[in-house]
């Protein structure tokens, strides 16, 4: 992907921020660290937990464990940034860091909506077929399933970078933003970015309901299996091992679709919405997968005992 000439007279973009107020910055900085800081912790854990604790060594945890890797890749793509330009009178990133970063949000943000995808599938099989759950959720599977979203997510990644590397861009270099995301480029373009903003659509639509579908679809067969079970107790127990991922689902695509379907006007609903997409929520999923999960609390206390027992 080479640069145009015209494009070499843009070196760097300048980013808005959240703020201008120095006040707001640093209470924003200690904010931001302290997400970055619970995002590394939690996620961390719950990869060591998980490679710790072999009662844990079952499909599902094996993809939560890549869901955990992909929230420290995500939240790392944009908070060390974002915490830098908080101290930083000048805010600005090069062109090329710029869409590097676009390329790895996507990439990111892509495979965890695939990966997200195929843990419904999971709780489908665990719910639905509980006793060939075992033959169907194999590990070549659970791999291959793994490898096809890190598959799709970067070539989807680069089919949308390639969009920002072939605009052109004259005099206005402002990003109303706090972050490189690729709608906030496109009214910085002094080409024409109507179809560049159709590719965009289409590509996240695709992207989009081509992982949501398949967790509809599955959630509508577990609620089925669920309605037939005749007790009370199997019920709840049948949707406890699912309401996890339905808080996380529910977190990630809201948010996700409304950041990418909304105009990029840089207002504060549009800044909302991008940080709980990309900041909160990589904090929040080893939350919810362990406070709302017994598996998870006893392996914690299994290892933590086993930690403390070998000091």
């Amino acid at each position: 992907m080479a640069w145009k000439k015209h494009n070499s007279s843009i070196t760097e973009f300048l980013l808005t921020g959240l703020s201008d107020d120095p006040h707001i910055e640093a209470l924003l900085f200690v904010l931001f660290l302290a997400i970055y800081l619970l995002t590394m912790t939690g996620n961390l854990l719950l990869l060591l937990v998980i490679k710790a604790d072999s009662h844990l060594h079952t499909p599902m945890y094996f993809f939560l464990s890549n869901l955990s890797f992909l929230d420290l890749c995500f939240s790392s793509v944009s908070l060390p940034k974002l915490l830098e330009d908080l101290l930083s009178d000048k805010k600005t990133i090069s062109v090329k860091g710029c869409l590097a970063q676009i390329f790895f949000v996507f990439f990111s943000s892509g495979t965890e909506a695939c990966l997200l995808s195929m843990m419904a599938y999971d709780r489908y099989a665990a719910i639905c077929h509980p006793l060939l759950y075992g033959q169907i959720m194999s590990t070549e599977l659970c791999v291959g399933m793994v490898l096809v979203s890190w598959g799709v997510a970067s070539l989807n990644a680069l089919i949308i970078v390639n969009l920002g590397v072939n605009l052109d861009f004259c005099e206005a270099r402002t990003i109303h933003h706090y972050t490189c995301e690729l709608p906030a480029l496109f009214p910085l373009s002094c080409s024409d970015t109507s179809i560049a903003v159709n590719i965009l659509l289409g590509a996240s639509l695709m992207h989009g309901l081509g992982t949501i579908i398949p967790i509809f679809f599955s959630y509508a067969r577990i609620v089925s299996t669920i309605l037939r079970i005749s007790t009370t107790t199997g019920r709840s127990k049948a949707f406890s091992t699912c309401s996890s991922h339905l808080i996380a689902v529910s977190l990630f695509f809201g948010s996700g679709f409304l950041c990418y379907l909304m105009p990029p006007s840089g207002g504060s609903l549009n800044l909302l919405l991008s940080l709980q997409y990309s900041v909160v929520t990589p904090m929040l999923n080893p939350l919810i997968y362990s406070l709302k999960n017994k598996e998870v609390k006893a392996a914690v206390n299994r290892t933590m005992r086993k930690y403390l027992c070998f000091s």
